[in-house]
């Protein structure tokens, strides 16, 4: 199923769901696209609103290439749509964001959803590219994110190998992962204190299974659940398992949704 990207201002996003129902924000990741978040949006929208800014992290932009930046460019974009109470849900690079946003607007920020979250230590990709131009390279660090390798179809590798190999995308990227890394955010997610659900790929190596733990550690009010057979993306590779989860969570805080 595709969804319609709707353009305001400088913002782009995906919505879909009711206005009148709980809404909630999903913030994708450095490599991140509205595919990332198909099954979430098609499972949640009946009973949720679900709203998606479309980050501009390798596009043209104003807005700075650091997670500061970027979470700055959230904030603008909650501001624009008037949402008075949400609840956050990000991936990898995303959930550092989050946490960027949820310490801006700790009484707005109803429920705290991280998954392979970025903010303590992330092995990822790599802050920079030293073989742009070689496919196969490509294919195997997209493929590093997944426990299962096929789960990275040509599409999402066709999609990243063109990111990499434009040299102005390319160095947004660079900067942005560079600025994650340098941001390391404990002493900050200590301030926490909201409904957290961390839901962890057990087979996670960009953010191993001691980073969950350290999150649940710090964050007081927060529940860890990991997924087997599962990377650094629970929300792509194990869809109906991540989906069961977050709504058992979440049906603590609203309308109680059936999660069989």
């Amino acid at each position: 199923m595709q969804w319609e990207i709707q353009r305001e201002r400088h913002f782009e996003y995906v919505e879909a769901g009711q206005n009148d129902k709980p809404t909630l924000l999903l913030l994708h990741g450095l490599f991140g696209a509205l595919s990332n978040w198909q099954d979430v949006i098609q499972t949640f929208s009946p009973n949720y609103r679900v709203i998606i800014p479309l980050l501009p992290i390798y596009k043209a932009s104003e807005v700075q290439p650091s997670v500061e930046g970027l979470a700055g460019y959230v904030l603008d974009f909650i501001r624009h749509k008037g949402l008075k109470e949400y609840s956050v849900i990000g991936n990898s690079l995303g959930g550092q964001i989050g946490l960027l946003v949820v310490l801006a607007n700790p009484k707005a920020v109803q429920t705290l959803t991280l998954t392979g979250s970025s903010g303590l230590f992330e092995s990822g990709m790599g802050s920079t590219f030293p073989r742009r131009g070689d496919y196969s390279y490509v294919k195997e660090r997209v493929e590093f994110t997944f426990y299962s390798p096929e789960t990275a179809d040509k599409l999402l590798i066709d999609e990243v190998y063109d990111i990499v190999n434009d040299s102005h995308k390319a160095i947004r990227i660079i900067k942005v992962a560079r600025a994650a890394q340098r941001l390391n955010m404990r002493a900050d997610i200590q301030k926490i204190n909201l409904p957290t659900c961390l839901i962890w790929g057990l087979n996670d190596t960009i953010t191993p299974t001691y980073v969950a733990h350290e999150f649940r550690r710090l964050i007081p009010a927060s529940r860890l659940h990991f997924i087997d057979r599962c990377g650094h993306a629970p929300m792509m590779e194990q869809p109906q398992r991540f989906n069961f989860l977050l709504q058992r969570f979440l049906n603590a805080y609203y309308e109680p949704v059936n999660v069989s």
